[in-house]
């Protein structure tokens, strides 16, 4: 199986160390030479700086590790050559294009998996799993937190010149910490409104925003906050969701899980296998993604769920935008059909 990797910052690194410890050998890679990472760990691969030269070596799949807002260069001419996808999250910074992708891909059969790694989080499946069985109720509310300090991130370079700082590369909190959108759509239902506050915050000289507070209200009735932010130290990612029989807890930091019981008044705590960190997240969807490139599995994480993460995360700009809840089938709708 020959794989493509398109980028070679952070993201596209570990997907190509996580490929050789999955035994795979066959890499081409296609960059423009603008990270600001060394490449010794290339010399022995095919490198090209033209997308048509790189997809002339006919690659089975192709990993879209690009900054945000090339996604879509690259995506759309793999698929429409019939190149499978691993495509990061978020799929592009803005809905213009994705119809051409979707479009692509139903006429050539290539598949999609959407790089939204806390899929492959296990307690976040054990989560689903306690939903599922009703642990809890019907779930009213939930709140995702997730601060991070931005200059922290990649200490080796300037923060300001990161995608995740960039408006022209698709930067901003909303979009780069687009996870909770995914994993809350995952576990909880579809998302019928969303409401936000964005904000540009701190000390860091940055010309996108570093802070948002969002509110989801899903199909079912449920409620959820969700509060990103560029800031905080130390960082923190937890999720809590609460339901008519209980509330569920989880702690990405220590990764266990904990649901609470209220016929019994009691705790049950899930703890992730022995050993887990969080590279084993990427090497699971990286064994997944060989899956769905043989056929062997659906994607779990498919194009129309990168399309709706994408969709809330823009519907967010737009409602902070205007000062108003914004309908999220709407404006997706609208954004496909090219009136916004």
């Amino acid at each position: 199986m020959r794989f493509l990797i398109a980028g070679f910052g952070s993201i596209g690194r570990r997907h190509f160390r996580n490929l050789l410890e999955l035994g795979e050998r066959d890499l081409v890679f296609y960059r423009t030479h603008r990270s600001t990472l060394p490449d010794d760990e290339l010399r022995d691969y095919i490198v090209e700086t033209d997308l048509g030269a790189a997809l002339a070596h006919r690659p089975d799949a192709v990993i879209v590790a690009n900054p945000t807002a090339l996604h879509l260069d690259v995506a759309i001419p793999a698929a429409r050559q019939g190149c499978h996808l691993l495509l990061e999250k978020p799929i592009a910074h803005t809905l213009q294009g994705v119809a051409d992708l979707r479009a692509a891909v139903a006429q050539s059969g290539a598949r999609v998996l959407v790089g939204f790694q806390f899929r492959f989080h296990p307690s976040l499946r054990r989560i689903k799993r306690w939903l599922e069985d009703g642990l809890i109720g019907r779930v009213v509310h939930a709140r995702a937190h997730w601060g991070e300090y931005l200059p922290a991130w990649h200490p080796w370079e300037d923060y300001r010149r990161s995608y995740a700082a960039r408006p022209d590369l698709g930067g901003g909190v909303v979009l780069t910490l687009c996870h909770p959108f995914d994993y809350l759509r995952w576990l909880l239902g579809e998302v019928e409104s969303v409401s936000a506050h964005l904000a540009t915050l701190g000390d860091l000289d940055l010309a996108v925003e570093d802070t948002a507070e969002i509110t989801l209200q899903f199909t079912s009735g449920a409620l959820a906050q969700v509060h990103l932010d560029y800031l905080q130290r130390p960082p923190n990612h937890h999720l809590e969701i609460i339901g008519t029989a209980g509330m569920i807890r989880w702690d990405n930091t220590y990764g266990t899980a904990r649901v609470y019981h209220a016929s019994t008044e009691t705790w049950e705590t899930y703890t992730p296998p022995t050993g887990f960190e969080r590279n084993h997240m990427f090497v699971d969807e990286l064994r997944h993604f060989r899956k769905v490139v043989r056929g062997e599995e659906p994607a779990q994480c498919t194009l129309d769920d990168g399309i709706r993460a994408l969709a809330i995360a823009l519907a967010a700009h737009e409602s902070s935008r205007r000062g108003q809840r914004v309908n999220l089938d709407d404006f997706l709708s609208a954004a496909l059909e090219g009136r916004l």
